[in-house]
């Protein structure tokens, strides 16, 4: 999603961009060079002192940046000028231990899983915050009643904070799956030029480990370049999380439409709508939502791609890899933002809720009526009477329950009290207000661990 996107100005920017800028990325290459270089020494493969040395200088501010910038203008390579600065600000005496062993997707790709890690963070940090803000509003929402759809039609009633609950169920899920993939995805990789520890030989393992340790990262098993499923796993998990929030987005879209009026996202004083139509009052971050959970899905395709590395290494799905993180983790820190600002302070118009599940004149209680009779005349008989009289009440504009109080295979089973009373759509929302209360427990659980 574009920087200059108009809702930027009233949505806290959750820092992905800032996490995903070159010199962030350049830090956690030198901060994974300084644990390599503590594992070698550890190990006693390089002298200590230069280990403290590396460590000392591998900070970027201590570099001269455009000694870095024309390095890569003339290499065209992706690390060498910066192992090349860094063994400089070392200097002559330590500088030669710098790198040692290593290869550049060992240190790049531990690095950016250093940068992912962060982002990670502020993922679940925002879903935690959006689950606090669901809790609230499944509660607000638990006992009001709505219209279920399905297929766009009128279906049943349910409550909003059913669907609430539904979304809740959700995202719940998708923080487990983040859980459980990160021993998988955050690992260190140093198994040099085509993963074989070739330049460290036995060595290459423990320091491989070592690294880890020191990172807060797990170890591969097999250290190839060539591996890249777990790295197409988060591209997946971002984007099954994005159907959800994009689905949230698109409901919320739907139930704002005009002809619906049951919902709308936040619209502060002065917000703008249209250039010639004043009256607008556009759903622009459900907008942004769609729009930035479909770039996210859009990935994945690209990160399965990426995984079909020909040989050892292939620096043609590096990129792929490289871009289909970035861009689904900048979006989702976007979309993400954007979802925490419309739950928090969604709109909610009962009166037009009620209003539209009466929009049928009793029809949506059909099923209601169906096993009510069933219970006396059997399910498919019961069906033939209340379909007879449902169809000829859509069709021919007539009153439902009327047609139903003229049928005397209903009239001989129920009264016009009885019919009366069926046909009361808030008497038959099922368990969606005990399914809205528990979703909502769980997602102040949820919510609470997150925050840990």
């Amino acid at each position: 999603m574009s920087d200059t996107l108009p809702t930027a100005t009233r949505v806290v920017d959750p820092g992905i961009r800032a996490l995903y800028r070159l010199e962030n990325r350049w830090q956690a290459w030198l901060d994974v060079e300084v644990a390599l270089a503590r594992a070698q020494a550890e190990l006693g493969i390089i002298p200590a002192a230069a280990a403290d040395a590396i460590a000392g200088a591998a900070r970027l501010e201590k570099m001269d940046r455009a000694r870095i910038d024309e390095g890569f203008a003339r290499t065209g390579h992706t690390i060498v000028p910066l192992v090349w600065e860094l063994g400089r600000v070392v200097g002559e005496q330590h500088g030669g231990w710098v790198h040692w062993g290593a290869t550049t997707q060992n240190i790049t790709q531990t690095g950016d899983l250093l940068v992912l890690r962060q982002a990670h963070a502020v993922f679940l940090r925002q879903i935690g915050e959006i689950l606090s803000a669901m809790a609230s509003l499944a509660e607000r929402g638990a006992e009001m009643p709505i219209a279920g759809r399905t297929h766009g039609q009128h279906a049943v009633p349910a409550t909003f904070g059913y669907k609430v609950a539904v979304w809740i169920d959700e995202l719940i899920r998708h923080t487990d799956r983040f859980r459980q993939a990160a021993p998988r995805l955050f690992v260190a990789m140093l198994g040099g030029g085509a993963g074989t520890y070739a330049s460290l030989g036995k060595n290459g393992p423990p320091v491989q480990q070592a690294i880890g340790r020191l990172l807060g990262l797990g170890s591969m098993t097999v250290p190839s370049r060539a591996i890249g499923d777990h790295l197409a796993e988060n591209i997946m998990l971002l984007g099954l999380l994005a159907a959800t929030c994009g689905k949230i987005g698109r409901e919320i879209y739907t139930l704002m439409k005009t002809e619906f009026g049951e919902l709308e996202e936040p619209v502060p004083p002065g917000t703008v709508g249209s250039s010639t139509m004043p009256q607008k009052r556009n759903p622009k971050l459900c907008q942004d939502i769609i729009a930035a959970a479909a770039e996210i899905r859009c990935m994945v395709p690209l990160a399965l791609e990426a995984m079909m590395t020909e040989h050892e290494a292939d620096r043609t799905t590096s990129l792929m890899m490289d871009t289909a993180e970035s861009r689904s983790c900048i979006a989702t820190g976007d979309m993400l933002s954007r979802l925490a600002e419309i739950v928090g302070d969604l709109r909610l118009d009962p009166v037009r809720m009620r209003a539209n599940l009466d929009l049928g004149g009793g029809l949506i209680m059909a099923e209601a009526v169906m096993l009510e009779l069933g219970a006396a005349i059997g399910r498919q008989h019961a069906h033939d009477a209340v379909y007879d009289a449902a169809q000829d009440a859509f069709v021919q504009g007539k009153s439902f329950g009327e047609l139903l109080a003229a049928d005397t295979r209903v009239t001989t089973h129920m009264t016009p009290e009885q019919i009366t009373g069926l046909l009361d759509p808030t008497a038959y929302t099922g368990l969606c207000a005990d399914m809205a209360r528990a979703g909502a427990a769980r997602a102040r659980a949820a919510a609470m661990e997150l925050s840990k």
